[in-house]
């Protein structure tokens, strides 16, 4: 059978225009800008503009004095972060900063030190439409008003909240069965390159109450000589990281998937990161997983699954898992 490489793009971008609200006078104009926020302020979620910074104001919650601000520029490497906390209370040593898109997905950043009162944290990710909070849990997975977060994003001058809206996509029927799989397994390597096509399906679990946005890769349509090209934009702890993942379809026979990572050398030690692949009917298969250790900066996942077909998630997890629980780190979807 033939063999399918996918390709690592660099994250979309996507354009937007912000309104403003102009008032005519009798002798001049003066341009009046407007901010829509929810009655509670408890989703702040607005939509960056491409190509210009925007500054945020992390409003505390039930802290005292702390205060934060994060400053946001998407381009075409993706949306950049840039976070600064002062003032934390000395009983508060380490923070997460969380995405939270308009779909209500929860997307680590990374890990927050805290020393004297004070925490910087700069990353990227592809999302457009989000809102940011800091939490001392390292692995949130859902966000609601009664979330432990210490950090929310509060609504700059001229935007206008985004509501949350459903996920994108089929939702399927949530399952704990991890499925048919085969043997995991890892070791160390480097890179190469594409291959895929099909519908996203959002995945709910039941293990934890969250979701993974997992597109179908279509292995059924390969057909020898194909070169389908997709997209792995890494976020929170393995933003900054690449991957390149190669997939070999046998006939009558399991389907075989290697991924191999590279630029590991700011992924947390000591954090699995593990790749699944689900299918369109919610069985999770666990492919494989590495660790990141000093000086290792490659790993390779070489796994076989007989799943139809399938799409690939990859979380970061605090311990060995049968099924995911933690954030999901990479979002690989098909380049149309």
């Amino acid at each position: 059978m033939s063999k399918h490489v996918l390709s690592v793009l660099g994250a979309a971008t996507l354009t937007l225009a912000i309104a403003a609200v102009a008032l005519a006078q009798t002798t001049t104009t003066t341009t009046v800008t407007q901010t829509v926020q929810n009655p509670d302020g408890t989703y702040t979620i607005i939509e960056y503009p491409a190509k210009k910074e925007v500054t945020l104001t992390l409003n505390p919650v039930n802290i005292q004095g702390a205060k934060g601000v994060a400053t946001i520029l998407r381009d075409d490497d993706g949306t950049r972060i840039k976070l600064n906390l002062t003032d934390v209370p000395a009983d508060l040593t380490a923070l997460t900063l969380y995405a939270v898109d308009d779909k209500g997905v929860v997307t680590a950043l990374g890990p927050v030190a805290i020393s004297n009162g004070a925490g910087t944290l700069a990353a990227t990710t592809p999302l457009s439409r989000f809102m940011l909070i800091a939490s001392p849990e390292p692995a949130l997975t859902t966000y609601d008003p009664n979330t432990k977060i210490v950090f929310r994003s509060a609504v700059p001058e001229g935007f206008a909240v985004i509501p949350l809206t459903s996920a994108s996509g089929e939702r399927v029927s949530a399952t704990t069965t991890p499925g048919t799989t085969t043997a995991p397994s890892t070791t160390t390597t480097a890179p190469s390159t594409t291959t895929t096509p099909s519908t996203t399906v959002t995945v709910p679990t039941t293990t934890v109450a969250t979701t993974y946005t997992a597109p179908m890769l279509n292995i059924p349509a390969y057909e020898k000589g194909d070169d389908t090209k997709i997209k792995v934009d890494f976020t929170g702890a393995l933003t900054g990281a690449r991957a390149n993942v190669f997939i070999t379809p046998r006939k009558d026979g399991p389907t075989e998937v290697k991924m191999r990572f590279h630029e590991l050398k700011d992924a947390p030690a000591g954090q699995k990161f593990i790749l699944w692949a689900v299918s369109p009917d919610n069985q999770f298969v666990k492919l494989g997983q590495i660790v990141n250790v000093a000086g290792r900066n490659e790993a390779e996942i070489k796994s076989e699954t007989t799943l139809q077909d399938f799409g690939l998630v990859v979380t970061m997890e605090g311990a060995d898992a049968d099924m995911p629980k933690g954030p999901s780190v990479a979002h690989i979807h098909i380049v149309p």
